[in-house]
């Protein structure tokens, strides 16, 4: 039993060096990009997909998975070495269906920032597969996770019956000091605090670093307080290499809730780095070529390797990512068939939106207005109109 869990604990520390290395590798191929925070926040991203996020790497459409938002979007390269590495790809379409994206794999991760590349420089919807939405200016990741997250209540209630509870998936949205001094951030937790949007995570990668150097020079507000007085639950946690830590908070969030979550990280950009850590730096640049072996060598990672994914990663993502949302899927498959016998009207609707098509005779009942030299104005015009479709 100890061996086991020992070569359990070597394997998860082995995966989080690899996110570390390929995001060093392509950024420093690239020659442009943002190495730091992936190599800081690895830990924290690597402990929620690994062990937590419902997705099923076959098909990253499916309903009720859960949905990862990068709202950090100059990491990109953290997600796409976890994309790579849990060996998501888009599901086959059928006619008429848009695609989800090309895979990530290794020669996209090679050719990150180049034209044609799925490897962005920040995160694309329709790129690659695996992304749920498109971020780069700070706020907006997590302002629209929150629209992701009053989605999936609506689901739940319109949609979940006592015996199939067909919608009950997460929200999760990483997110750092940038997105935290925006207003549209502060707008949306309002509303997600006021809404009381239990199943909404943010996970606040905190380095207190920003591109022009530390965040004291402009940020020091108490963001946890701050998110209090919104009606979150906030917790705090002191170091992002402590998976343990990491574990119980996101353990504690899948238990029954009545408020969103605010998860405080505490983590250092450039982690590994000697030169280079906790400085601006490690945030905007390419670490250079001895900077990046110094921080190999930092974690016991071969410091002339390139892009080097080490036997047992890849299987050890299926074994716990990939084989739970398959999982998850299988079984989701046949609550929905059971519930198309019993209630099939809704899921005759359920099927519409997903194939993002209208319902017949979608705009019965729409008002119209004729012509008025008075006029209507077009916020009680465009009321109406959603009034009438809602």
């Amino acid at each position: 039993m100890n061996e086991r869990k020992n070569e359990s604990v070597r394997l998860d520390q082995l995966c989080i060096t690899t996110l570390r290395t390929l995001a060093i590798d392509a950024v420093e191929k690239a020659q442009s990009g943002h190495p730091g925070t992936p190599m800081g926040a690895a830990p924290t991203a690597y402990c929620l997909w690994q062990r937590f996020l419902r997705f099923d790497p076959e098909d990253p459409q499916w309903p009720n998975r859960d949905r990862f938002v990068l709202s950090a979007g100059h990491a990109s390269a953290l997600l796409y070495g976890l994309l790579y590495l849990s060996g998501v790809h888009p599901r086959e379409t059928r006619p008429g269906e848009r695609a989800d994206g090309a895979p990530v794999t290794l020669a996209a991760l090679q050719s990150f920032r180049q034209e044609g590349s799925p490897c962005t420089g920040h995160p694309e919807y329709g790129a690659a597969a695996g992304v749920e939405m498109t971020t780069g200016p700070l706020g907006q990741g997590v302002g629209s996770s929150v629209g992701m997250a009053i989605g999936e209540a609506w689901l739940r209630a319109t949609y979940n019956r006592p015996e199939h509870v067909l919608f009950d998936h997460k929200v999760y949205a990483l997110c750092g000091d940038g997105d935290m001094m925006e207003g549209v951030s502060a707008e949306a937790a309002s509303l997600a605090g006021h809404l009381k949007l239990a199943h909404l995570c943010w996970i606040y990668d905190a380095n207190e670093i920003s591109i022009e150097g530390s965040t004291a020079v402009t940020f020091t507000e108490d963001v946890g307080r701050r998110f209090e007085g919104y009606g979150w639950e906030v917790v705090h946690l002191s170091d992002a290499n402590d998976l343990g830590a990491t574990t119980r908070a996101l353990e504690e969030f899948a238990k029954p809730r009545e408020k969103p979550l605010l998860l405080i990280v505490r983590s250092h950009i450039g982690y590994g780095a000697p030169h280079k850590q906790d400085t601006k730096e490690a945030h905007g640049e390419p670490l250079g070529a001895a900077e990046a072996r110094l921080a190999k060598q930092f974690y016991d990672a071969d410091p002339n390797a390139q892009f080097a994914v080490p036997e047992g990663v890849v299987g050890h993502f299926s074994a716990q990512f990939g084989q739970r949302g398959r999982n998850q899927h299988a079984a989701w498959t046949r609550q929905f068939e059971a519930y198309s016998l019993q209630y099939p009207d809704l899921a005759t609707e359920l099927q519409t939106m997903e194939r993002r098509e209208l319902p017949t005779d979608w705009d019965h009942g729409l008002p119209e207005f004729p012509p008025d030299k008075k006029g209507v104005a077009t916020r009680d015009a465009s009321g109406k109109v959603l009034n009438a479709i809602a």
